[in-house]
Order: structure tokens, then C-alpha cells, then sequence
């Protein structure tokens, strides 16, 4: 029997009408290729020529009027709508292999490009990426430039500020493996920004002196470091001149790490009285068995 509802037509001169959509819902196919659609249109194509090899490539980048903040987290991760400009911010020679993040990507000395050229390229075997990135790629791309930085021995804030938004990428990501990454990258962040703080000259990536102390002591917390993050926040807060709404920030971060700590002294306690009682009930239990096989 045939089970296309509108069988029976066919004479009447409706061929060719199996697959209609009843209710006209659109299909998840229909609606992953609209998202594609949508995407591809808050994108352009921008022409790099690469400092390394002189290959002219073109690199997607997001519209300007494309962004949408939803909201800050508090170590500056930017949580975006329509489009994720993260996943952008990396630019590739497909030809040569080298990458970086594009605010750095022109800043190459000549000692990095005969680095680059001697260490990357022999290795590189080309990437074709598709039109739009998702966070997996972006992760890929991430990682080769830091590889990059790495190779051509840059100074510590490309790399700390490279790992923080691998850390930002896997943040993106619920599972216990990205969790775990996260933690890696936020861990290298911290180690390559405290370099920065005392070896780099002021601004960096947008940050002042100020910003960066924050983000130091935000990263600390971040992995645990509470009496770092504490000292940090504290030298912040009493610094003159800094903007208060960063010390308002460094406050709220304190009045967390205290909430927090509050909250695992209240959970030891009671799970200390647990077993004081469980103990007690056991030595009760024994002491009722061994009466009984005694008596």
C-alpha cells in the first residue's frame, strides 16, 4: 500500500508530491544550511600577504557592525551571538605554514622568518578549511599559533595571550576533557602574563598595568591559587589611580574566594559531624554485637 498521504491524486495530474512538508516546519537539513547562509553573511574576505614566503592569501574575518556581546566572563572572555569572532583570530599561510594571531601576524622579525622558514615549512602539509569555522577548528588554529610563537621564540604575553584563548575555546566545550584542557592553558596563561608583568612594556594586547594585575590574580583564582589571587586583588584594590570599576571587579573576585571558602568549611564541618555519627552508631552496633555473643 502506498503511504504517501496524497495518494491517489496522480490521475488528477499531481505527480511528483511525496515529499511534501505537511505543516511547512522547516527540515534540520533546511535550517543547518540557513544558519550557514546566516553565518556566511556576517563574514569577508580580507588579502594577507605572508611576511614569511610572500604567498598572497585570503583570510575570513567578521563584519564590524556582525558583533553581539551576550556577556563578560571575569577573566575578559567575551561570550558572543550571531558570530564568534575567536574563532577568526588566527591567520594562516597555507603556503609556508605560518600562523599567528592577526593583531601579531605582521610582526615578525627576520630571525623569526628564517626560524619559521627552517622549522615550520619543512613540516607543513597544507590545510583546507571550510567557509565557516566552529570551535574545533578554532582550537586547530590556535594551537598552531602558538606553535608558531614558540618556534620563532616570541615574547611571553603572544604566547600567555594565545593559551588564554585556547583556554576560552575548550571553555566553550562541556565535556571533562575540555575542562581538564582549560585548566592547562589557563595554567600557561598565568605563567606567561606574571613574565609579561615584569619584563614587557605596558600596553599589552589593550591591557594597562592595572588590567593585567587583575587578570593575574583572576587566573590564580581561576586554578585554585586563592592565596595568590588574594594578594593580587588586595594589591590592586589599594593601588591609587586605578579605575574603580576594576576594583570593584577585584572586590567582587575577594567576596567570592571568602564565599567559597565559607562554603567548603561549612561542607568539611558537616561532613565531619556525619562521621563522628556514623563512627559513634558503628562502636554502638559493635558494642551491642560483642554483648550479645558474650552474654
Amino acid at each position: 500500500m502506498d503511504k504517501n498521504i496524497f495518494s491517489g491524486l496522480e490521475s488528477m495530474g499531481f505527480n511528483n508530491i511525496q515529499d511534501v512538508n505537511l505543516y511547512n516546519k522547516e527540515s534540520e537539513t533546511v535550517k543547518e544550511l540557513n544558519e550557514e547562509i546566516k553565518q556566511k553573511s556576517l563574514l569577508y574576505s580580507k588579502e594577507v600577504i605572508c611576511p614569511v614566503c610572500g604567498h598572497v592569501f585570503k583570510a575570513l574575518a567578521v563584519k564590524s557592525s556582525s558583533y553581539r556581546m551576550n556577556k563578560k566572563d571575569s577573566d575578559f572572555f567575551i561570550r558572543y551571538s550571531l558570530i564568534n569572532p575567536y574563532f577568526y583570530d588566527v591567520w594562516i599561510c597555507n603556503s609556508c605554514g605560518y600562523s599567528a594571531m592577526k593583531t601579531d601576524f605582521y610582526t615578525l622579525r627576520s630571525i623569526g622568518v628564517e626560524q619559521v622558514q627552517k622549522s615550520i615549512t619543512p613540516k607543513w602539509k597544507g590545510r583546507m578549511y571550510p567557509d565557516i569555522y566552529d570551535v574545533h577548528i578554532a582550537i586547530e588554529r590556535y594551537k598552531l599559533s602558538l606553535l608558531n610563537y614558540v618556534i620563532t621564540n616570541s615574547i611571553s604575553s603572544k604566547k600567555a595571550i594565545n593559551c588564554i584563548k585556547l583556554a576560552w575555546m575548550y571553555r566553550l566545550i562541556d565535556t571533562d576533557y575540555a575542562k581538564e584542557m582549560e585548566q592547562i592553558f589557563l595554567k600557561q596563561a598565568l605563567e606567561g602574563l606574571s613574565d609579561a608583568y615584569y619584563a614587557e612594556s605596558f600596553p599589552i594586547y589593550g591591557m594597562d598595568k592595572y588590567s593585567a594585575m587583575y587578570l593575574i590574580g583572576e587566573l590564580n583564582r581561576r586554578i585554585g591559587h586563592t592565596e595568590n589571587s588574594l594578594v593580587w586583588f588586595s594589591n590592586l584594590i589599594t593601588t591609587p589611580n586605578v579605575k574603580q570599576n576594576l576594583k570593584e571587579l577585584a572586590r567582587d573576585m575577594k567576596d567570592l574566594i571568602k564565599e567559597e571558602a565559607t562554603s567548603l568549611a561549612n561542607s568539611d564541618n558537616l561532613n565531619s559531624t556525619s562521621t563522628e555519627s556514623f563512627e559513634a552508631s558503628e562502636n554502638t552496633k559493635k558494642s551491642n554485637f560483642f554483648s550479645k555473643i558474650f552474654k
